[in-house]
């Protein structure tokens, strides 16, 4: 296999061959008006140039389903999301788990008092295109576009099944700060707020704060997040990467309710 590897040598190619990982973790109440919004905006993109992006992370779209709902391609698309959150519903049944409660302590000192603002700003991840299918845990996704897997909330096990669906990319929005990485693919961290990025600045990619502080509009920052993501399928390392940080990262989910 090595010398097989070690053949293979960089050609141009185009930005139909991306199929970038959506994550978020540590949201805020900036993260629904700035970083997410403007991903949504770097995935309007690249569909536009036939490129993939997975949403996932069931359990924190609930409140919010309807709006990938009407954005399904179809019917029985949007059936298959629906089913999906039935059953994690149907999964949580008599457990001590909560599915459509209460934030983290994080998010609420971020400023998000409930799940409904936080999926509400979450689903913005993906933008605005159809949803094209949607997939179980883990499963090969084949459809271009945008798409949707059902995984867990905890993010390794998310972004560990979208890996194994064939992301080569992961754009990981955050307000409050994640020290979430992974080796398996580039990951470009987004800075909902201008503070949070000058604290963590070695450790984020891009400063969305730069709309709520009216320095860009969400056009300019999903262009430039477009940029960046180009820029790191082409080799130019993130921030994840020259850290080093991601060997622990790998969790493929035991399918179930887990805590």
């Amino acid at each position: 296999m090595l010398p097989t590897v070690n053949d293979i040598q960089r050609t141009p190619c185009s930005a139909e061959h991306l199929m970038v990982a959506l994550q978020c973790g540590g949201s805020d109440g900036f993260s629904g008006l700035s970083a997410n919004p403007a991903l949504g905006k770097a995935m309007d993109i690249l569909v536009k140039n036939g490129g993939t992006c997975i949403h996932s992370e069931t359990t924190e779209i609930f409140g919010a389903e309807h709006i990938l709902t009407r954005r399904a391609v179809s019917e029985e698309v949007g059936r298959k999301l629906v089913d999906r959150l039935n059953w994690w519903l149907k999964q949580t049944e008599g457990r001590d788990c909560q599915i459509n409660g209460k934030v983290s302590p994080g998010n609420n000192k971020g400023g998000l008092t409930n799940v409904l603002e936080k999926s509400l700003g979450g689903v913005k991840k993906s933008g605005m295109t159809p949803l094209n299918e949607v997939y179980e845990y883990a499963y090969p996704v084949t459809k271009t576009g945008v798409v949707f897997m059902d995984t867990p909330g905890y993010d390794p096990i998310a972004a560990t099944g979208q890996i194994a669906g064939g992301a080569n990319l992961m754009c990981f929005t955050t307000g409050r700060g994640s020290c979430f990485g992974s080796v398996m693919v580039p990951v470009i961290k987004l800075a909902s707020n201008t503070p949070l990025y000058q604290r963590l600045e070695e450790d984020m990619d891009v400063n969305c704060g730069l709309v709520i502080d009216g320095e860009q509009d969400l056009e300019q920052m999903g262009c430039e997040i477009f940029e960046k993501i180009l820029e790191a399928a082409s080799g130019t390392r993130t921030k994840c990467e020259e850290l080093g940080v991601g060997w622990n990262e790998y969790a493929p989910w035991p399918i179930g309710v887990f805590a």
